[in-house]
């Protein structure tokens, strides 16, 4: 008999290395994840409790980056898409600050490997979320970023986690769209908390 655990998180954040995962997670919770500008800085899922307002929160997992062959164990691949499964919602982080090309590539990539580990897992509800938009390279790329990954049939969200742009949108988006999943009756109930008044 072989037990796997799995976290349970509402929320999970995926993208390649430095897409900029937990400095997102870092500025809507109380997590404290490693930050550095080198691949690979978060070796372990980190988790935070994310306020949405009107007395409710949700529980967030950043997903380790995410490679080419991640679904054959390469990297931390295969141990991290696990986790992924347990999530209702994704959201699927871009470096707007690179080339268009690289930043559509990256997110082909990462969709492929989603793909190829669960069939089921390719089809969760995902948002695009091109990120770094303080930079001024990301405003260069924005247009052809959003319209190219609108023509994946994915809707596109920009911020900034340094300077807050576009974050509490993003929160109210989250609330809104994991509504739509429990109306939709996904695997599992997401476990938006009510608090007491």
């Amino acid at each position: 008999m072989e037990l796997e655990l799995k976290l349970l998180a509402d929320v999970g954040l995926i993208g390649m290395p430095n897409a900029g995962k937990s400095t997102l997670i870092s500025r809507i919770s109380e997590s404290k994840p490693k930050i550095a500008d080198y691949p690979f800085t978060t070796l372990q899922p980190n988790l935070g409790v994310v306020d949405l307002g009107d007395y409710s929160s949700c529980v967030v997992a950043d997903i380790p980056g995410l490679i080419p062959g991640a679904s054959k164990g390469k990297g931390l691949g295969l141990e991290f898409l696990r986790h992924v499964e347990r999530c209702e919602l994704l959201l699927h982080l871009v470096d707007a600050s690179l080339p268009y090309e690289r930043g559509l590539s990256d997110f082909d990539a990462v969709t492929y490997e989603l793909s190829v580990f669960s069939p089921v897992l390719a089809k969760k509800y995902r948002l695009a979320i091109l990120t770094k938009m303080d930079v001024t390279e990301s405003k260069d790329h924005f247009e052809k970023l959003r319209e190219g990954l609108m023509a994946r049939g994915v809707k596109v969200h920009a911020i900034s986690a340094v300077s807050g742009l576009g974050l509490d949108e993003l929160l109210g988006k989250i609330s809104q769209m994991l509504g739509q999943t429990r109306k939709l009756g996904n695997d599992f109930t997401p476990t938006v908390q009510t608090k007491s008044s």
